[in-house]
């Protein structure tokens, strides 16, 4: 499974992107949530399970998609070096 980087920039496997604002706790099952913001439109603010955030791509539902994980960790540089 990936590890989750907070202020990352992911691209989901349909081709949006997203930030991750945080990760929260649900105040009575302890559940864990990410917290994250699309980066196109209005720029809504969603929430997902931990565990499906990092989850692989449903390829049978799915088999034309590439990509191995739901969210990946896209690498960003700085035009500033």
């Amino acid at each position: 499974m990936n590890e989750l980087k907070v202020k990352g920039v992911y691209k989901h496997f349909k081709g949006d992107y997203y930030i991750v604002e945080d990760i929260a706790i649900h105040s009575e099952t302890k559940e864990k949530y990410v917290v994250y913001r699309g980066l196109y439109g209005n720029t809504e603010l969603y929430i997902r399970p931990y565990d499906m955030f990092l989850s692989e791509v449903d390829h049978e539902k799915y088999p034309n998609v590439e990509q191995k994980y739901r969210f990946e960790l896209q690498n960003i540089e700085s035009k500033n070096k």
